[in-house]
């Protein structure tokens, strides 16, 4: 081969691998202008979780699969725990009380549960009817955001 050739397939390899590099998906269009561009509906793994029926002094039930979450507490303060966030950064939780008269809490095992726009934090959250009855979480990769 001459060095032309070389030169040739330097270049192709170099168009393919900045093409990987730069890839975009896209689902249902041929155009992605993100990442990943998804021109139509989006549905996510949903799970229902039940309480210990111990309330605020049991164990919590572990947070760790899904996108939205339904939480059904059985005692008042049964507490479901959300993952460590330093292990998930970016990670978001869409949960959700789905019984009326009995609060859930939702704690954290590490860092703290910041609602938006506030800088003070704590270690859980009570979700019942008219007070963050549905919140979404997201990990900082240090502690939670949450917002209803």
């Amino acid at each position: 081969m001459g060095i032309k050739n070389y030169q040739i397939i330097i270049f192709f390899i170099f168009i393919i691998q900045s093409t990987i590099v730069n890839a975009q998906v896209g689902i249902n269009t041929t155009a992605p202008l993100s990442t990943l561009d998804i021109n139509g509906n989006l549905s996510v793994k949903t799970v229902t979780l039940d309480g210990t029926n111990t309330g605020g002094g049991g164990s919590a039930v572990l947070i760790d699969d899904g996108v939205y979450i339904s939480v059904r507490p059985l005692a008042t303060d049964d507490k479901f725990q959300l993952p460590n966030p330093t292990l998930f950064p970016g990670r978001v939780y869409i949960i959700r009380n789905i019984q009326n008269s009995v609060t859930a809490q939702l704690t954290t095992p590490t860092g703290l549960l910041f609602p938006k726009n506030s800088t003070v934090g704590s270690s859980n959250l009570y979700m019942y009817e008219g007070n963050l009855r549905t919140v979404i979480v997201i990990s900082d990769g240090v502690n939670w955001t949450y917002m209803n």
